[in-house]
């Protein structure tokens, strides 16, 4: 936890610090999905502004999240938030014209008029040290903070970004699953249930809709194992199109080709 005795309550950021463990190019799976999916909206918005939100104790996810966001949107601005004051200090040496890092939490602080809202919050990482409970109202106050037309996404990766699942979410509330991973070194999809967000992870048990969705996934892999002779690509687009058959999945087909595969969320939310 970072020494914050001395700040008043009022002022303190809202969360708590992270592990702050981070690789160059952890995160490329989920910005490229960002700059293909949201692209059009960030095109919209008349404040291009995305949060990187607990970027951890090095800023590289900032730097690669504005360079990719500007394939979408060349005059895009990135803001690294972070918890821990140290953080931030060793971040401000990298600040450039479209970037720079600020001290908070929860309550997104950034630069400029007060209300100004971010066309996209990512949050990658944090929420997996905490409990499930609070889930639901971090997820709240982020999205409150969203633009009308704002994407919030929330998930967890391994080390070095093989392996990813996230939430999508709009101001309304979460939207969608996207499960994404480097094709050469999946063995089955249910491998990707270690890297579910906090709001899945302990429900991938028998009962629960991401079991089950899991479950067929694995399913449809070992029916089209015979297409594995032509490389992992060609089995994952044949499981992903037996996969369709049953499950809502949504988003670009083309983005399966990647290693993708997204799925509405309230097909896979834990019940009750």
């Amino acid at each position: 936890m970072p020494r914050r005795s001395a700040v008043p309550a009022a002022a303190r950021p809202v969360g708590n610090a992270t592990r702050g463990t981070t690789n160059p190019n952890r995160l490329r799976r989920m910005d490229r999905w960002i700059a293909a999916e949201h692209g059009a909206a960030l095109r919209r918005s008349q404040d291009p502004v995305a949060v990187d939100l607990g970027y951890g104790a090095a800023p590289w996810t900032a730097l690669e999240l504005l360079t990719r966001l500007r394939t979408a949107r060349p005059d895009a601005r990135v803001v690294g938030v972070e918890i821990d004051p140290e953080r931030v200090a060793a971040a401000r040496p990298f600040e450039r014209p479209g970037l720079e890092f600020r001290h908070g939490g929860f309550e997104v602080p950034l630069p400029g008029a007060p209300g100004r809202a971010p066309a996209l919050i990512r949050a990658a990482n944090v929420l997996r040290q905490y409990d499930e409970d609070e889930v639901a109202a971090v997820w709240r106050r982020l999205c409150a903070r969203l633009a009308p037309d704002g994407l919030l996404v929330e998930g967890t990766c391994d080390e070095i970004g093989r392996r990813h699942v996230w939430v999508a979410l709009g101001p309304e509330g979460p939207r969608t699953v996207t499960f994404a991973t480097r094709l050469a070194s999946l063995d089955t999809p249910s491998d990707l249930a270690e890297r579910l967000p906090k709001a899945l992870i302990h429900r991938n048990v028998p009962g629960e809709p991401v079991h089950a969705f899991l479950r067929d996934f694995d399913r449809a892999w070992a029916a089209a194992a015979p297409l594995g002779a032509l490389g992992a690509r060609q089995r994952w687009l044949a499981a992903t199109r037996a996969l369709a058959a049953d499950w809502p999945l949504t988003g670009d087909p083309r983005r399966r080709r990647q290693g993708e595969v997204t799925v509405e969320w309230e097909a896979v939310a834990p019940r009750g």
